[in-house]
């Protein structure tokens, strides 16, 4: 099986996501935004963001099935989960961002995975699960490079509190002292999104 990412732009291709069917379809996750008021941690393309729908499939061959259903930026991508989703209905933390030019492929990996992935679980001590997507390929053409796509599980009520969602100072600095070694900042997109059931 393999996973596509597809992050949606427009609302009304948002809408028809959850009735989304291709061949070979196992699996099926809409998460649309929450246009939360005061949400923390919104960046980059963050506020333009509409849905983001994960797809598990026989073959990456349908990915133009999937587009011609619902519009967006497809990207096939390997899954990875460093901390396990606990059972609940949280609210999704979604940011994606490009391997910066100036880093090598086993420079960026281990920036992301080896620095930045235990230090996240310190900046963020309530979180509820960690899930982390790395770009195989970009499957829609003119679609922006995208290496890195990753959802983070919160209770809203923490998410809303920054007291509460980050941990102690010297988690933010180590955090900003390590960005470099994966993503500019500049780079950065993000923003809460709530997961949708199928109908």
């Amino acid at each position: 099986m393999e996973k596509i990412d597809l992050l949606v732009w427009d609302d009304e291709a948002a809408g028809r996501a959850p009735g989304l069917d291709v061949a070979g379809l196992r699996s099926l996750q809409v998460s649309v935004a929450a246009d939360l008021p005061g949400a923390t941690l919104l960046m980059g393309r963050g506020a333009e963001l509409r849905a983001v729908v994960e797809l598990w499939v026989d073959s990456v061959d349908v990915w133009r099935d999937v587009v011609r259903q619902v519009p967006g930026d497809a990207y096939l991508v390997t899954e990875s989960v460093p901390q396990p989703v606990a059972e609940g209905d949280w609210l999704t933390h979604f940011t994606w961002f490009p391997k910066p030019e100036r880093l090598g492929e086993e420079e960026f990996f281990h920036g992301w995975h080896e620095v930045h992935t235990p230090s996240s679980a310190k900046l963020h001590p309530l979180r509820q699960g960690y899930v982390r997507d790395a770009v195989a390929r970009t499957l829609t053409p003119g679609s922006p490079p995208v290496r890195a796509i990753v959802s983070e599980y919160f209770d809203e009520a923490v998410y809303l509190d920054p007291a509460r969602l980050f941990g102690g100072p010297e988690t933010l600095t180590a955090t900003i002292e390590e960005l470099p070694l994966y993503a500019d900042q500049a780079d950065i997109s993000s923003c809460p999104v709530r997961r949708r059931s199928r109908p």
